[in-house]
């Protein structure tokens, strides 16, 4: 018997600036986190870490994103994918001149915290710039433990 499963639409109120990446956080039936995210060109990642948790994984849908892999540089374009385990250093960026729209995952639920308090809402002015001043990248550090993110220099 097929059983049809609640749908979830896109509502613009969980679409923030995150450390220059637009996303919008998805609401799941699953233990996962879900995000669509929108990367503009040259904008670097955040900066390498790992989470001892979560399993995390990206799926990008139009352009390309570089990811560093514990030490390994790889540029994943349209239709690609990568699985990151718990406790495997990595971050990412778009190095190229064209936006990059990828699908984010975070296992088991929890990580989506992270993007609402670290995000600045879309529709406020100057958003997205103001999501990479100081003060938030400062925030992100000082807190990064509190989302199980393990920062690397």
């Amino acid at each position: 018997m097929f059983v049809r499963q609640m749908s979830y639409k896109m509502k613009n109120s969980n679409t923030r600036w995150v450390l220059g990446h637009k996303v919008t956080v998805h609401d799941t039936s699953g233990d996962y986190d879900l995000m669509y995210a929108e990367t503009p060109p040259h904008v670097p990642g955040p900066p390498p870490h790992l989470h001892n948790s979560y399993k995390e994984s990206f799926l990008i849908l139009e352009g390309e994103m570089e990811f560093m892999v514990n030490g390994e540089i790889k540029n994943v374009k349209a239709g690609e994918s990568v699985d990151i385990p718990p406790k495997t250093l990595h971050t990412f960026g778009n190095r190229s001149n064209t936006t990059c729209k990828w699908i984010n995952i975070h296992s088991p639920k929890g990580f989506r915290e992270f993007f609402e308090q670290m995000g600045l809402p879309a529709d406020q002015e100057k958003s997205q710039e103001n999501s990479v001043a100081p003060e938030i990248i400062g925030k992100v550090i000082a807190t990064a433990a509190d989302f199980d993110m393990v920062i690397r220099t």
